[in-house]
Order: structure tokens, then sequence, then C-alpha cells
């Protein structure tokens, strides 16, 4: 599998990818950059090693061993002082510091089963003077937004739907971009300036989380390619067998938000599409008439419900329940990012039976699958010292050594991080991440957002239920929902002075 753009959108040479399968030998081969720390760090202990290569003595080879071993109680903070990312060393680093600190979450899920006290546990095995206390907030995204404001809130949290312009304001920087481009995946997430202030906690593909059984069962063989292909496999699933073929989870809210991840690179096939041509063009809800683009993608959902190959009754759709629904083969698929494959396999008996495909779009005789974060962490940047000390220790811990992000499912955050087996679905598929906003147009989209009132990928849930409660209510046709859109993005555009040129 190839992935496009899904380390350093801005360095010249992107990474070279192998085909994701099952264990290590089929995972991605990557090129790990140098961070820019290392590199510093490596030219000044070169030159030392020059001058001073007449002579090598064993006061000289004193001098190597204390610059590759940094035992010194403030590893990890730069020669300016400024504790970063890049300069944590595990084990070595702040093993002197003693201290709690607090962590927000929106994994009620892991918080609740015990989960994390497990990551934390492990996580203490090399920390154990540091205590984590960990509290799962249930409507993550807006009472964090609350809880930011009001300053009181820990020392770590996944940040929500924050002003780009305001994250210095809240959060402390992990380094400069052009390091954390060799450290981290998708460092331009939460970037501002030219600095770091997320990391995320794991990366997601977006596809479709589906029952192999139930598709065999249908008399599927072929992963569905196209909208078409797909409302065909709906209605075998219907025809066929017992099964609902797609489940909204309409309900639940947030999950219908999830529609919004697949209208860049997945429909497109492009990565400057959602930060970069989005915000200028026309009408991007228009029927390009190819399957492709945002039109395509919620029709799908449009169509699927107008034609009874939804759950009988959306209200009543259950996130928890569905689980074990689609794990027991009560449920064709749900349009999940692949965040959700691990969980829909822990929920039964049958976890093998559940599998991941890519989106049904293709552009131009090609499929892709849009790539990019899940929340990101964050530290409070008015912790005190030895807090933010703790908190940069154990974010880097939990990226480069929990296995969080294998366990989830998700592509990893640290560059020579394992690829779970779900990814072999994709295989010819290319990945495609988000390139970061023009510079200048940082705040364009979420200004977008807030004057449309529509929230792409930020919480725009009720504008997707809408396509639900229209295409079965049968009052909207699905041409009139996109001609509103784009009528309110257009107005949008004209009331922020923001240029249509697409």
């Amino acid at each position: 599998m190839k992935m496009k753009k899904l380390l350093a959108f801005g360095l010249a040479a992107m990474m070279a990818v192998g085909t994701i399968g099952c264990g290590n030998s089929d995972t991605p081969a990557e090129s790990k950059a140098p961070a820019a720390n290392d590199a510093d760090t490596d030219k000044d202990a070169n030159a030392d090693a020059n001058t001073d290569a007449d002579a090598n003595t064993d006061a000289d080879a004193d001098v190597d061993t204390d610059a590759d071993v940094d035992t010194d109680a403030d590893a990890g903070t730069g020669d300016d002082g400024t504790l970063s990312y890049a300069g944590v060393t595990l084990g070595e680093s702040y093993t002197d510091v003693t201290t709690t600190i607090k962590w927000l979450t929106h994994r009620t899920d892991l918080v609740e089963n015990g989960t994390l006290d497990n990551y934390i546990a492990d996580f203490n095995t090399m920390y154990p003077n540091i205590t984590v206390e960990v509290e799962g907030i249930t409507d993550y995204a807006e009472d964090a937004l609350l809880r930011l404001s009001s300053g009181n809130w820990g020392d770590i949290m996944f940040i929500p739907a924050v002003d780009k312009n305001l994250l210095g304001e809240y959060f402390l920087s992990f380094g400069d971009l052009a390091t954390m481009e060799g450290e981290i995946r998708f460092p331009t997430a939460w970037e501002y300036g030219g600095q770091v202030y997320g990391v995320p906690s794991t990366g997601n593909a977006q596809g479709i989380v589906y029952n192999k059984a139930v598709f065999e069962a249908a008399g599927i063989t072929d992963i569905p390619k196209t909208p078409d292909d797909f409302i065909a496999a709906l209605q075998a699933i219907k025809d066929n067998t017992e099964a609902i073929p797609l489940y909204t989870n309409y309900a639940a809210g947030w999950t219908m938000g999830a529609w919004d991840a697949y209208i860049g690179g997945s429909a497109t096939g492009q990565s400057d599409f959602m930060n970069q041509e989005f915000l200028h063009t026309a009408e991007p809800f228009k029927d390009y008439g190819d399957g492709t683009h945002a039109y395509a993608v919620y029709k799908i959902l449009y169509d699927a419900v107008a034609s009874g190959l939804t759950e009988e009754d959306f209200t009543t759709t259950d996130w928890e329940g569905c689980k074990g629904m689609i794990n027991n083969g009560e449920i064709g698929c749900m349009v999940l990012g692949s965040w959700a494959f691990s969980q829909m396999v822990e929920a039964g008996d049958h976890g093998d039976d559940i599998g991941y495909m890519p989106f049904p779009i293709t552009v131009n005789g090609k499929q892709y699958a849009s790539a990019g974060p899940d929340y990101s962490f964050a530290i409070n940047v008015n912790a005190s010292e030895d807090n933010q000390k703790a908190a940069m220790v154990f974010i880097k811990w939990f990226t480069e050594k929990s296995g969080f992000s294998f366990n989830e499912g998700g592509v990893p955050i640290d560059l020579d991080g394992e690829y779970p087996a779900l990814y072999s679905a994709f295989d010819g598929i290319d990945m495609v991440a988000d390139d970061p906003a023009a510079a200048g147009e940082e705040d364009f989209l979420n200004e977008l957002n807030a004057e449309s009132e529509l929230s792409f990928n930020a919480g725009g849930d009720a504008k997707v239920q809408a396509i639900v409660e229209h295409a079965a209510n049968g009052d909207m046709t699905f041409d009139d929902i996109m001609a509103d859109w784009n009528a309110k993005w257009s107005a949008a555009q004209e009331s922020l002075s923001i240029e249509a040129t697409k």
C-alpha cells in the first residue's frame, strides 16, 4: 500500500511505503527523518570529534560517552531551557520528578473498563513517581471547551475544536514543526505559527467496518468500489440475509458527523482539498457527475435510507448495542473510522468476522482513503513545571511504548510504529492525509463552519442527521439538501470575504 503525504507535508521526500498485511514483515518500510535537535547535536559531536581526531585519549572517550548518554535531571530540556518532545529520552529524562497529573479524555469506555488504568500501570513501571489521574467526559466536545475556558482542567487533555490562533494561549508547544515532522505522524494537525501543540493519540484511516460473514451470505464476492456498487451490496444483504444492511447510528449524533471525514482524500484523491481548495470552492456540494466529491459521499447515506436499507426506526439506534450486533451478524456494515474496528471485534464471540474496507468511491479509476489523526494530546501551558515535565514524558511514552494505537487498530503515530492487520483490505489504496491550510488561512475553515453553521469535521452532526430524516420522510430531495448547503457555504464565503476561485 502506498500512502500519500502521511508524514510530513512540507518535506521534499515523502515516506516510501510497502504493503500492509499481518505482522511486522508487512508493515510500511519508512525512513525516519532526523529531528532538527538531533541534527544539531550530531553536527556538534562531529565537530568535536574532528578537532580531537589526532588525540585519541581515554579522556576523549569519556567525553563521547557523556555526550551520548544524558543522565542529567534536566534531560528533555533544550539548551534554551525549553521543554520539548524531541528532547525527552524515555527512562532517562525527568526520572527525578515526583508529582500527580490529571488527564481529561473522551474515552469513557476505556476509563470504565479499566483499560487506561492498565496502560498507566505499565507507564509506572518506568516512572513510578508520576501518578496519572484520569477523568472521562461523556459529552467531550462541549464540556472540554467549557473546562478549557475555565482554566482549571488539569494537565493533559485531548484538544477540542478550538481556533488555532488560541493554541499558544492554552497549551504548551511540543516543539517546532521542522523537528516534530521527524518525530510523529500528522504533526500539522494542531500546528500554528510553526509550533506544534498537539500529539495525536492514534491515527485513523477512513473506511467502513463490516461483517465478512454477512457479506458472504449475501453473495457479495468483491468489495464495493463505487457508490452504485455499495448500494447494490446493501440491497443484496437485505434480500438474502436477516441483517440490517447499513446501520446509521443516528441517535448517537456524533457518529453521524463521522461522514464528514470522507469528503476530502477519500472522495477526491487530493491532499490539498479539505484545508485549501474546499475553502475557495463556490459550490463544493454540487454533483460532479462522476461519483466523487462530497455529493457522492452523502448521497450514499440518503439513498440507503430512502431505499429502506437501514434500520427500521433511526431514532432508536444504540451505539453501545450496535457493537455486539455487528459482531453477531445482525448488522452488515457501519460507516466509521478505523478506530471502531477493535471495538467491534471485542464486542462478542465472532471477532474474526469483522473486517474493514475502503470507502466506496473511485476517482479516475483509483481508490483513496482519507487518513488523519484522532484526538490529540495537549499540555496545559499554565501547569507547574514538574507537571509539564511529567505530562511530556507520559505523552511520549503513550505514543512510543504503550501499544495503544496498534491495539485500537490505528495508524501509528510513532514513525517506527507497527500497523495492525486490519489494513490488509487497503492493499493498493493510496492513503491521503490533509495538507495544512495555506499561510494566513489557518482559521478559514473554522470561520466558514461557524458562519454557515455546517461545521464540517467539527461536530456537524445535525446536518448529517437531517439527511437521514429527509430521506426517511421523503420531504426533501437530496439535490435540494445539497443546494441548501451550497447556498449557506457561498453566503459564508461572501460574509467573510473569502474569495471563491474554484
